[in-house]
């Protein structure tokens, strides 16, 4: 055998060796052990043939105690690596498809790296990637669980086409390169929890994003790619044709999923908003923008002005599932009430206002603007009938059976978890019992003095709260935000009254605490005539007593008027039988 044959077949079982190692290794891989810092990306996009065709640049961080030979980058799975090259130097991997539901088509196109050399704990390497492939209507991941086509299709409505492409990213289509593990919707908060890692990590990446769809004729209109960052529009006139780009930056990506996209739009423009629409929305789209007008100056009394102009796109499946990406909104625009449309442009624009990467301070005042939007327009009790749809969620998943075990009470934490409906519902309802307690004033100035790039601990949040109050707030943030304690469970043990020489009442309530955290509680004293409310601080597993002065007897006495959580609200009501004599 020649001596050129030998050294090939040396060198391709070299190769071979590496490829079997990365193999065997896949069972150990650190699939988490780098963080993306950055990411400069060149995005060709073809509708006509719903193709996506990606080149750029990737800085990888190892944010591991030990160094690392290997890095695993994974996109959808049917998109297709093609080559990726550290210092101009082409590198070996593996390329194989890794099962895992953070993607639409319920599978990755996983690539195992052999780095040239290993990188150090918070070293950092540059790779040039290049990838590309389709991105066609997918939701094997749902249907495989069960999940009807139609709805299914609805949810996971992401691809490109010819007349319309929208295209969500990490957690719905990994159409930039991440590296998680796997992700599994048939397993309780198994996606959740991932995408909560990813995010966690990527909350201070940068990423820059630049798009370009093909020449249109000098006659033509070019359609307008969306993509939620700092954008940029341009159409290259040299003449003819025209060549359609944008740009988009996220600077830092926060709890930004960077997403784009691709349609004919009309839009409207207003100082808060600017909404996108399909030709046959143009009323809808005035109808949105109008409703946001009008919501602006409440979100600005609470969270200052805004720092960009929100933007919504219209969806072209009226059943699409709405997506929202920090101020940036995909919703179908067809068919809105115009009360949905007061709670979506109050969600929206308290993003575009008020930024935080800690996803119970961003999200949780989010919600808690909807619930401030609707008190404005019809009252406390109907903001509280709201509320209570998110306190139903939120009592399924702190149910006693659900709680978690003392050692694990952190990572369930406001400040810690994945759970939406932790993050979302439950600092909602915080967000609203800190109200309650501190005053409107005091929450407003807090909230004025938060900056998110000095927000570097869980306690910073609290602790701008609790400059505003002379209070004692450290069980209540112990109870509700630094741990996962459950729920309280208020119930009266006792009411006495006497008649006083004045002809009034003095009633004494002694209101037991049954559950696992603490909470200041209003009570309502019923009486022929009328009711007065009082509020009541009650720790966790505790009793507290409270007189009231009543004008008239005393009827029934209700605990917890629906602003605070409870774990059993069946025992709120005590009827007084007897009248003081």
């Amino acid at each position: 055998m020649k001596f050129v044959e030998m050294k090939l077949i040396y060198r391709g079982l070299g190769f071979l060796c590496v490829l079997c190692a990365s193999v065997l290794n896949c069972f150990s891989l650190d699939r988490e052990a780098f963080t993306f810092t950055s990411y400069d990306l060149n995005v060709q996009v073809e509708p006509e043939e719903h193709r996506l065709g990606v080149r750029g640049k990737l800085t990888l961080r190892n944010d591991t105690p030990t160094p690392q030979k290997i890095a695993v980058l994974q996109i959808s799975s049917s998109l297709a690596w093609r080559s990726i090259k550290a210092a101009d130097k082409t590198l070996q991997f593996l390329s194989q498809p890794y099962t895992s539901d953070i993607d639409h088509t319920g599978a990755l196109s996983e690539a195992i790296v052999t780095l040239p050399q290993p990188v150090a704990p918070q070293g950092t390497i540059e790779l040039e990637i290049a990838y590309e492939g389709v991105i066609p209507l997918a939701a094997t991941r749902l249907t495989r669980i069960g999940t009807p086509e139609e709805s299914a299709n609805s949810t996971d409505w992401d691809q490109i086409g010819p007349n319309f492409s929208a295209v969500r990213g990490a957690g719905y289509v990994a159409w930039y390169p991440i590296a998680t593990e796997v992700a599994n919707l048939s397993e309780g908060n198994s996606l959740f929890e991932v995408m909560g890692r990813w995010k966690t990590r990527e909350s201070a990446s940068r990423m820059e994003l630049h798009f370009s769809t093909p020449i249109v004729s000098a006659d033509e209109t070019p359609p307008i790619t969306l993509c939620g960052g700092d954008e940029m529009h341009m159409v290259t006139r040299g003449g003819s044709p025209k060549w359609p780009s944008s740009q988009c930056a996220y600077e830092p990506v926060g709890l930004s999923v960077p997403s784009f996209t691709i349609a004919h739009y009309g839009f409207v423009d207003r100082p808060a908003v600017r909404v996108y629409n399909l030709p046959e929305h143009a009323v809808a789209a005035e109808n949105l923008a109008d409703a946001a007008q009008k919501v602006s100056p409440l979100i600005t009394e609470w969270f200052g002005d805004q720092r960009r102009k929100a933007e919504t796109a219209d969806l072209a499946d009226p059943h699409a599932a709405r997506f929202e990406s920090g101020a940036f909104l995909l919703t179908p625009l067809s068919n809105k009430d115009p009360k949905a449309q007061g709670l979506t442009a109050a969600h929206q624009l308290t993003h575009a206002a008020f930024v935080s990467f800690r996803p119970w301070v961003e999200e949780g005042l989010a919600h808690f603007a909807q619930a401030l939007y609707v008190e404005q327009q019809s009252g406390r009790p109907a903001a509280l009938e709201y509320m209570s749809l998110h306190r139903l969620a939120l009592s399924e998943v702190e149910a006693p059976s659900t709680l978690p075990r003392s050692e694990d009470e952190a990572n369930r934490s406001l400040v810690n978890t994945t759970n939406e409906e932790l993050y979302r519902s439950k600092a909602m309802c915080v967000w609203w019992m800190l109200r309650d307690m501190v005053g409107e004033p005091a929450l407003k100035k807090a909230i004025a003095a938060y900056r998110s790039e000095q927000d570097k601990e869980p306690s910073y949040m609290p602790r701008l709260i609790a400059a505003q109050t002379e209070r004692d707030l450290e069980w209540f943030f112990d109870d509700w935000v630094y741990r996962d304690r459950g729920l309280p469970d208020f119930k009266v043990e006792s009411a006495f009254s006497r008649k006083t020489v004045t002809g009034s009442f003095m009633l004494t309530i002694t209101l037991d605490n049954l559950g696992t955290a603490g909470a200041e509680v209003p009570i309502m004293v019923k009486f022929n005539g009328g009711e007065i409310m009082h509020r009541l601080e009650v720790r966790a597993k505790n009793k507290a007593v409270i007189r009231v002065e009543v004008p008239a007897a005393p009827q029934e006495i209700v605990v917890n008027d629906g602003s605070v959580p409870e774990s059993n609200m069946a025992n709120n009501n005590f009827k007084i039988v007897e009248e003081a004599k």
